[in-house]
């Protein structure tokens, strides 16, 4: 039996064809009945699933419908073929590099919350908890803009999927006249901008982004305060829930429950015993193989308390490949035979470097997934179940933990609950080995500094992986006072840190600049450039502190920006010589497991 599938037809003349899966629903192409009618359907509607579709595009791939609502996602559309990458501008001036914010390409499907309601599948449910596009916009592209930021921001798992309409380049093969070129850009008016910003960052936010808008002539005084006075005139909407719920031990179903792939009879903490091999898991298919790979500089201490625990493992590690980076006179080689009962293999390298490191280990790595993990987390015994459990319920590529960072404090509220991940953490994340086929593995150009993993998460995620973030699957992250970046001297404030203390500032770095320049227009880096003059301003406590704050961070402004354009120059001179961006090797290194 399949799915029903309820069909919300934006007519402009065309009439709706036969849709024997649901019911069918005339919509105005305006934003109050499109609202009005999404409300409706949300709270009315049986159906699995909503179909906003868009009659100019001919009649939709039904059969595609029905597979996709088969599919562990939330929503499905093609908004990235239908002209919405880029947009709303303003976004540029509070999320300038953010990883979502940088759209694939129209013609892969990937992940992207920037859709269009002419060609958008949902499930009902989405609908229901995260609600519809907002009247008050005077667009619908506008509103569908800002729904689209609420759900991905609230937990939805959206994809970009340009099959839904035909190649907008090509002729219908029945015959029929060729589908319109890809339509104008889309236009609206800058108020709609200025609604998305308040919506969806709030008012402070909102207020430099206008405040940039002005400064970089992307708007004019008089519209920006004429579309400033006409959004602050109404409240801004409640945020709604988290899709899935923050309780951790609400979502064990997920990451512990029995879920497609494969299942575990095993339960508890147990001792593994020396193997290169997965064993088949009773009652099902065999368990992926796993290779954890271990960076490491001068850490043995907490090294061997990390062992100690991934001998626990619920699911054991097809292998542990560590890649010791210490210097000579310092170097221990007892490893090995203090952990015999486990699969490792040390690898000594003289030239310390948190690419090359990572690299030499994947191109050796045996595992059909990869487990990145730092040497100075502590992990509980079923951190490879969980993942494993996580990638094969979500159908992904990428399961990404959390980090509970001794002495930090608690987690930011987008880090409680499961979404997809705009973040690759090489101190908890797991990853299919065939996925870096595609993407390449570490660019050279972050061996000593800062975002590695950010760069390699960007082009995995633009690759069109499925990344998961799943708050259930956590490490506990010691930040040790010496060896990783420390030892290169690439981490020294952070701005978190800078945040807590009076005279502290934290700058964007020369290898984030470098990241900006990679993958985003150069105005992007600029605003980057102006944020992080900003951040220097900001800081946790009460008026009287934060006033402090702002006279500290004014005396020291010139040094401020005298250092931020420092770093924009070496970022230039990074680009120079990078990328450098290994590829890896197709077949396997081993592959009689």
């Amino acid at each position: 039996m399949g799915f029903i599938v309820d069909l919300l037809w934006l007519s402009g003349g065309v009439p709706a064809p036969v849709w024997p899966v649901g019911k069918v629903r005339l919509v105005e192409s305006s934003i109050s009945s499109s609202a009005a009618s999404l409300g409706e359907q949300s709270y009315s509607s049986q159906a699995d699933a909503v179909l906003f579709w868009d009659g100019s595009l001919g009649a939709p791939n039904r059969g595609l419908v029905q597979e996709l609502v088969g599919s562990p996602v939330d929503c499905w559309h093609a908004g990235l073929r239908l002209g919405m990458g880029g947009l709303p501008g303003i976004l540029d001036f509070i999320s300038p590099t953010w990883m979502l914010a940088c759209d694939p390409h129209c013609d892969v499907e990937a992940t992207s919350w920037r859709l269009s309601l002419r060609a958008c599948l949902v499930r009902s449910d989405v609908l229901r908890k995260l609600g519809g596009p907002r009247p008050e916009f005077e667009t619908l592209a506008a509103a569908a803009l800002e729904m689209g930021h609420r759900w991905i921001r609230r937990g939805a798992l959206m994809r970009h999927v340009p099959g839904l309409v035909e190649d907008r380049r090509s002729k219908i093969e029945d015959g029929n006249s060729p589908i319109p070129h890809p339509p104008s850009p889309i236009h609206f008016p800058f108020s709609d901008e200025v609604r998305f910003a308040y919506y969806r960052s709030g008012r402070k936010w909102a207020a430099w982004a206008v405040f940039r808008a002005v400064m970089t002539r992307y708007v004019s005084l008089s519209s920006a305060l004429r579309a400033w006075r006409e959004v602050m005139s109404t409240p801004r909407p409640a945020e709604p829930p988290p899709l899935r719920s923050s309780d951790v031990s609400s979502m064990r179903s997920v990451v512990c429950g029995q879920s497609p792939g494969f299942r575990s009879q095993r339960s508890g903490v147990r001792s593994v015993p020396a193997s290169n091999r997965v064993a088949p898991l009773t009652g099902g298919p065999a368990v992926p193989a796993v290779s954890v790979l271990i960076p490491t500089v001068d850490r043995y201490p907490y090294l061997g308390v990390l062992l100690e625990q991934l001998r626990q493992q619920t699911i054991p590690p097809l292998e542990i490949i560590i890649v010791d980076q210490t210097e000579r006179e310092r170097r221990q080689d007892k490893l090995a035979a203090e952990f015999a009962d486990l699969p490792l293999q040390v690898i000594f390298q003289d030239e310390p470097g948190q690419c090359t490191s990572r690299n030499v280990g994947l191109q050796i790595a045996r595992g059909d997934y990869i487990l990145f993990i730092d040497d100075d987390d502590e992990v509980q015994p079923d951190l490879i179940e969980k993942h494993l459990r996580n990638l094969a319920h979500f159908h992904a590529e990428v399961s990404s933990g959390v980090a509970d960072e001794v002495g930090a404090g608690a987690l930011p509220p987008d880090f409680c609950f499961l979404r997809a991940s705009d973040v690759f953490p090489t101190n908890n994340t797991m990853i299919r080995r065939d996925v870096l086929l595609r993407s390449g593995l570490f660019d050279l150009a972050y061996d000593r500094r800062q975002r590695a993993d950010g760069d390699l998460g960007m082009r995995v995620f633009l690759a069109g992986a499925i990344m998961i973030l799943n708050p259930a699957i956590s490490v506990l992250h010691h930040h040790a006072p010496s060896g990783g970046l420390r030892k290169h001297k690439a981490r020294t404030m952070t701005y978190a840190a800078s945040r807590s203390s009076l005279f502290s500032r934290a700058v964007a770095s020369a290898s984030e600049f470098y990241l900006a320049g990679r993958y985003f227009p150069p105005a992007h880096a600029r605003e980057m450039f102006w944020k992080s003059v900003l951040g220097t301003f900001s800081i946790h406590g009460r008026f009287g502190k934060r006033l402090a704050k702002v006279v500290v961070s004014t005396v020291f402004l010139p040094q401020s920006v005298a250092r931020l354009r420092e770093r924009t120059r070496q970022a230039a001179e990074m680009a120079t010589e990078f990328p450098q961006i290994p590829r890896l090797d197709r077949a396997l290194p081993n592959t009689d497991r």
